[in-house]
């Protein structure tokens, strides 16, 4: 059954008729372009297609498009304000720490609600926090060196010895 959705995507108001039923990910995709949120598995078990709405991850491949009405959504390309990346976004790139790249947004993005509310977490609280979103490369001990440098507000060249 179409419905009319009103939402805001990266400070931007929305408004989308489609069936209530879609995925957040398939009209962010599909509707409004924004392709930084990946379909990884299709169930909420990847964390390739978290998103924020209102401040908060989901998984918008198992989040209908109906739950969206009225809230706020930033995705990866809303993250960084301006011309400047989001302190996140420079952490990771500094460290490297991507491979393929598929699951960085999603990374990203939950990297940047831990630190939003724990600003000085510890390895174990990263690992925590990280533990919903898969790394098909294995890219996990750059991912937290990326997260503790976001943390630090230090690039981790400043910090690698070799």
């Amino acid at each position: 059954m179409n419905a009319t959705v009103k939402l805001t995507v990266n400070g931007k108001k929305q408004t989308v008729t489609t069936d209530s039923k879609r995925s957040l990910l398939e009209v962010l995709r599909e509707d409004l372009h924004l392709t930084g949120a990946k379909y990884g598995c299709g169930q909420g078990d990847c964390g390739a297609c978290t998103v924020l709405m209102d401040g908060k991850c989901v998984l918008s491949c198992i989040t209908p498009i109906s739950a969206a009405a009225g809230k706020s959504v930033t995705t990866i390309e809303g993250l960084s304000g301006g011309d400047s990346l989001h302190p996140v976004q420079e952490a990771f790139l500094d460290a490297e720490a991507m491979q393929c790249g598929y699951c960085t947004p999603g990374m990203i993005l939950t990297a940047a609600m831990l630190l939003k509310g724990n600003p000085n977490p510890t390895d174990a609280e990263i690992v925590k926090a990280m533990s919903g979103n898969i790394c098909r490369c294995c890219g996990y001990p750059r991912i937290i060196e990326a997260v503790r440098q976001a943390a630090k507000g230090k690039k981790s060249s400043e910090v690698r010895t070799s």
